[in-house]
Order: structure tokens, then sequence, then C-alpha cells
């Protein structure tokens, strides 16, 4: 058994070096990291800008914080953007006007903002919690997404890819009049895929968050590195077993990025989401990979017990389908 093992390993290892998936991780890694080092972590939002309409010279204090329009329609005009804040003193009371931006929380903390200027309330103090400056924030949290987002990808895809490289080469057919154990054809391909998964991650935590920094969360990192990589796989394994060519599973993969990460991704990056997310079952493996990075891993051991099970349902799932597809060659 082992002695196959060994063969179909390397089978798999020279089917993904010839569909050149080494390379393109590789530019992957360099691709993320240029973005991180040069661009990402050197964001650095300045506070909402406050544009004042003040015809009479009202406002008390805070000038430091305001530019100065000459009309209200410039203020209209000034916070058509919906990220600035205008105030007009051309009333008795003074108005605070601003077009919403979607989202709930950040239209509060413009309002909250705007307010604190027209009120000079502006030398609060805030508690510091944690280490992270912002560019260390600033690293862990894009990281920790593209990492997600690559590992989805990667995953659902480069598995799937060998399969229908292996069903153009008659490699099912012939496996299916082998005396060959049938859960190890699956169990090489998720290995080679996961071994490659993680060093991926271990590069890319290290060269975007640094030696100190990675060693105190690799450990929690890899495992949810592993968990998502492993899902996924089985996934696009099941999905590529079953569906008869590659056409049907691209369209298959399509859906599964605008109606699947999509909404994931727009949790995350924008705090766009719905009390809906929580039945959401990709964000929670999102959150999982963003706590394990900030050093939250989560602790939940029905989190793991659920993750296992989905893993074991998915593996007797493609064996099933396995077995049928090679009696259908066979």
């Amino acid at each position: 058994m082992w002695r196959g093992f060994l063969h179909l390993l390397k089978k798999d290892f020279r089917l993904m070096v010839s569909g050149k998936f080494f390379l393109l991780a590789l530019l992957s890694l360099i691709l993320y990291s240029c973005y991180i080092n040069f661009v990402y972590a050197n964001l650095d939002q300045q506070i909402y800008p406050v544009f004042v309409y003040d015809p009479q010279d009202k406002l008390p204090a805070a000038r430091e914080y305001v530019t100065r329009l000459d009309s209200r329609e410039a203020l209209e005009a000034a916070c058509a953007d919906q990220y600035s804040v205008g105030i007009d003193f051309s009333h008795a009371v003074p108005e605070l006007y601003m077009l919403s931006c979607g989202m709930e929380t950040t239209d509060h903390y413009r309002m909250a903002w705007g307010e604190a200027v027209l009120h000079g309330n502006i030398d609060g103090r805030a508690e510091r919690i944690g280490s992270d400056n912002k560019e260390m924030k600033n690293r862990r949290e894009i990281t920790a997404e593209f990492l997600f987002f690559e590992l989805t990808a990667v995953g659902f895809l480069g598995l799937a890819s060998m399969l229908f490289k292996e069903k153009q080469m008659g490699v099912i057919r012939v496996h299916g009049i082998l005396p060959v154990c049938r859960p190890v054809f699956i169990l090489s391909k998720l290995l080679l895929l996961l071994l490659s998964d993680l060093v991926f991650t271990l590069l890319l935590t290290v060269i975007n968050l640094g030696a100190a920094e990675a060693v105190r969360v690799l450990a929690d990192v890899l495992l949810q590195a592993g968990i998502l990589s492993l899902i996924m796989a089985l996934i696009g394994f099941l999905c590529a077993v079953r569906l008869p060519d590659f056409k049907q599973f691209s369209l298959f993969y399509l859906i599964l990025a605008v109606f699947v990460t999509t909404p994931v991704f727009l949790a995350g990056q924008t705090g766009m989401k719905g009390d809906w997310i929580v039945y959401h079952p990709m964000y929670h493996l999102f959150e999982a990979m963003k706590g394990a990075y900030f050093s939250a891993p989560i602790t939940k051991v029905s989190f793991y017990l659920t993750c296992f099970g989905t893993m074991i349902l998915l593996f007797l799932l493609s064996w099933q389908t396995l077995n049928h597809e090679m009696a259908k060659e066979g």
C-alpha cells in the first residue's frame, strides 16, 4: 500500500509541476507581499475632513481641523464624497450635513467626529490596547484576508485542475481496473496540496509580519490554514469528479466566488454585513483566520468538531463519488 502511495505522490507532484502550480503560487506570494509591504502597510487613513460654511464666524474652536467654504453649495459639493462632514453656521442653530456612505457604523463615527468639532470636544484621550501600531495592524489584517482567499481559490481549483487533467489522460479509467486502494488516490492529492498550502502560509506570514511576530501566531495560523485547505480541496475534488467537464466546473466556481466568498470579503474589508452572516459557514472560517493572526484564536471545541466532521463527510462523499465514476469508466 505504502509503495503505491509513494508512486501516487510522485505522479501527483509531477502533475503539479507540469501544471505550473508552484510557479503560480510563487508569483502570488511575490505579488501579495509587494502590495502588503509597499502599499497597504503604509496606509494611514486621515480623520474625516470637516468643511464649514460660517459666514458670521461663529465657530468657537477647532479651527485647525476644518476647511472653510464660502457658500452652502460649496459645502454640499465637498460632502458629496460620502466621507466628509459639513457644518452650516448660517442658521441660528448650527446644522450638521453629510451624505450616508451606506454603512451605519461609519456614519455614526462621522457624525460623532463632526459633533466633537462643532462643540470643541477634541481633546479626548484614547487608551492603547495591545502592542501593535497602525502598520502592524494593517499587516496582520491584509495578510489574513489574502491568505484566506488564496487558500479558498487554490484549494478548490488546484486539486480540481489535477483531476480534470487525469480524466483527459485516462488515469481514472486505468485506476478503475487496477487493484489499488481508492482512498489513497484521494489522500495523495490532499497531502500534496496541504503541504504546499502550509509552506505558502509560512512564507507569507514570515515575509509580511516579520520573523518575531510570525513565531507568535504561526501555530494557530497553520492550524486554520490546514483546516481551510482540506475543506476546500475536498469540495474541489468532489465537484471535479461529479461534473463532466471543466466548463461546468468553471461556472460552478464563478457561483462560489460571487455568492459564497464575496459576502465574506465585504464583511471583512468594508464592514458591510447583516445578522444573517453568522449562518455563513465561510464567515466563521474567515474570522478564525483573522483571529489567529491577531493572537486571538478560536477555542470553541464545537468549531473544531464541526470542521473535523465536515472534512470526514466530504471525504466519504468524494470516495463514494470516485467509486461511482470509476465504475462508469471501467
